[in-house]
Parts: structure tokens; C-alpha cells; sequence
């Protein structure tokens, strides 16, 4: 059975409806695992959550639908480098978990300009919406445009990524660089034998989101079976979407978004990419959409990034290799340090 949709209504009115302190990350970094009692509800719009900086929408009308794009934009800090970064956040994360990324960058100089994408977090959760990762780079080009922003850097991780490198082989004459951080999509994960969930099944496995499942989830996959309390945040940022009352639209957006993820591989046209490209990649990680409905034989076989990496590098044309030997699916958050560190020199050495 498809959600309710009639939460839609009543969208702008949650945040004063919850009865929820206005809760930001610094604020659940304390949470208790498990003690569902004290964790915080969110509305499908993420609307009690706190970002980093102010929030601006960017309101458009794609595909019949009018919708609000959420995005924050932060001026460079000291000197400007006339520099222009585009962050594209994953599958299991939002704008303000670039918090650590969005300082590194204005602090050396660039302007950063950090979207939620339609279906997630604080934008648009449409009743009805064909995701494309195409459409995705469409709306994405709109906002800069009406900002301002001509020619950008694009760096995507996770599924973001996947949608930097549309966005790459759809404005290679806007993108001055391309950064990919623990990319998914590096091999197709259909053609390899993983089943086809269906959109149906991925909503109903979304309406079973849960802090612990994210928890364990992210442990094994994104810190390399560690957990610090700076983990904790994003947890309860996307599972208090689905204690809201807004959970079954929350569902059925991402189980949309799901399946555009499989089936729009990307892997392919990697040869075509023309801009420098950066590959930031920790080798921990293990990542592969669907891959617990895969055959059990085939898992083991499914996200193997250090092998991933070395096709990667190999296939697009001008790009250039960074790994994190130690780290999982997020090194930007594992060692915000580190990361920041080959960042910089990286985007530094495309000038």
C-alpha cells in the first residue's frame, strides 16, 4: 500500500505541532543508543533539526510540481580565491553533515554552496516525482544559476557522487573540477547479480528505519566497526524523520530514490569525463546497494574498494587517486583532519 500522502498538507505547520526542542548537532551528540523514549522526532522536512548556517530555498517548478530546494551558501573566509565549491551530499546524509567540510573550504578561501536535494532532508518530498539522476543535476544547475554561480567545483560523496558525475558529463563546460569521495556506482551492482527490490520492497524496508539499524549500519560500513559520539548526530537526524508523523512520505521518497540509485548506473561513462578529477576513497569501505538481498556468495565479491579505486583511476581520463588506507565509506568525517588536508592540496593542484 502507497503512503499517505495527506501529511503533505500540513507540512509547514510540524515544526510548532512537534513538541521537540530545535535540535542541531551539537545538541544530539549526547544521545543515548537505544533510548528511543529521549530521541528526538523530526518533520518530514527535517523541520526541528538545526543546520550549521542559515537555510535558503530555492523554489522551482519541475515536472508539473512546485517545489523548494534547500541549500545554505557560505562566503569565503579571509581571502577569496574567486572559487566556487558545489557539495553533493549521500544517500544517508544531508547538507549540515558537511559542517566540518563547509568550514575547511570557506576558511581557505572558496564559497560553498551546500544543497539538499530534492527528496531529502529539508527539500521537497513530492507525492509524485520520476527521480533521475539527469532531473537531479537539472535542479542542482538551476540553483546555481539563480545564484549566481557559473563555473563551480562539484564534489559529490556516496551517492552524491553518482550524481557529481551526471552532473560532470552533463556541464563538463560549468565544471572546473569533479571530487569524488567514497563514490558509489563504481560497478554495477545489477548487472553483477544483485536482485531487483522494486520500489514497493524499498519502501516497506524503509518504513522498518530505525536509529540502531542506521547505527549498525554506518558502524560496519562507514567507521570501520569503530563509534565515536560525533557519529551519533546524523543517526538521529534521519531516524527522527521516521518517528515523525511524516515518516510514510519520508519512506517513500527514499525508496524512490533507491531505486534510481540501481538503476542508473553511471559506471560506464566514466571514459567520458573531461574535467580533472579528484578520487578521495577510503578503502575500508564496503559498500553496495543492495547488496544483503544479493546471493550469498556473491557479497563478499560486492564494494571492493581498493579494486574499485584502481579501475576508477583507470577509466576516467584526468583523474587523480587519493587513498585512506584505514578509513571507511565517510573519511571526511573519520578523520576530518586528514581528509581536509588532501582536499585543499587537491583542488589546490586544479588551478
Amino acid at each position: 500500500m502507497k503512503p499517505a500522502f495527506a501529511h503533505r498538507i500540513a507540512y509547514l505547520g510540524c515544526a510548532a505541532a512537534l513538541a521537540v526542542a530545535s535540535t542541531g548537532f551539537a545538541a544530539v551528540a549526547h544521545a543515548a543508543a537505544g533510548a528511543s523514549a529521549s530521541e528526538p522526532a523530526y518533520g518530514p522536512e527535517l523541520e526541528g533539526f538545526d543546520y550549521p548556517a542559515p537555510v535558503k530555498q530555492f523554489n522551482f517548478t519541475s515536472q508539473g510540481v512546485k517545489l523548494h530546494m534547500a541549500y545554505m551558501d557560505i562566503a569565503a573566509q579571509g581571502k577569496a580565491n574567486g572559487r566556487t565549491v558545489v557539495l553533493m551530499h549521500g544517500k544517508n546524509f544531508c547538507g549540515a553533515t558537511w559542517k566540518a567540510s563547509m568550514d575547511a573550504l570557506s576558511g581557505a578561501g572558496y564559497r560553498v554552496v551546500v544543497p539538499d536535494q530534492i527528496g531529502f532532508c529539508k527539500s521537497s518530498k513530492p507525492q509524485h516525482y520520476q527521480y533521475t539522476f539527469q532531473q537531479l543535476a537539472e535542479n542542482t544547475r538551476a540553483l546555481l544559476e539563480s545564484i549566481g554561480v557559473k563555473n563551480a567545483t562539484i564534489l559529490g560523496h556516496s551517492t552524491g557522487g553518482m550524481l557529481a558525475t551526471r552532473y560532470g558529463l552533463m556541464f563538463p563546460q560549468l565544471t572546473e573540477q569533479l571530487v569524488l569521495v567514497n563514490p558509489i556506482g563504481l560497478e554495477d551492482w545489477k548487472a553483477l547479480g544483485v536482485p531487483s527490490l522494486g520500489v514497493d520492497k524499498w519502501y516497506q524496508r524503509e518504513l522498518q528505519t530505525t536509529a540502531e539499524k542506521i547505527r549498525n549500519y554506518e558502524k560496519s560500513t562507514y567507521y570501520v566497526n569503530t563509534w565515536k559520539p560525533e557519529y551519533e548526530p546524523p543517526v538521529q537526524m534521519l531516524a527522527g524523520m521516521y518517528r515523525g508523523k511524516g515518516k510514510e512520505i519520508v519512506a517513500w521518497n527514499s525508496a524512490l530514490l533507491y531505486d534510481m540509485i540501481y538503476t542508473q548506473p553511471v559506471v560506464y561513462e566514466f571514459p567520458l569525463l573531461k574535467m580533472p578529477t579528484l578520487l578521495l576513497i577510503g578503502l575500508k569501505d564496503t559498500t553496495a546497494i543492495g547488496k544483503d538481498a544479493a546471493p550469498e556468495a556473491l557479497r563478499p565479491k560486492l564494494g571492493n574498494y581498493p579494486e574499485l579505486a584502481q579501475k576508477t583511476v583507470k577509466a576516467i581520463p584526468k583523474a587523480t587517486l587519493v587513498t585512506f588506507p584505514e578509513m571507511g565509506h565517510a573519511p571526511q568525517m573519520q578523520d576530518p583532519k586528514a581528509f581536509h588536508e588532501a582536499l585543499l592540496k587537491g583542488l589546490a593542484a586544479a588551478k
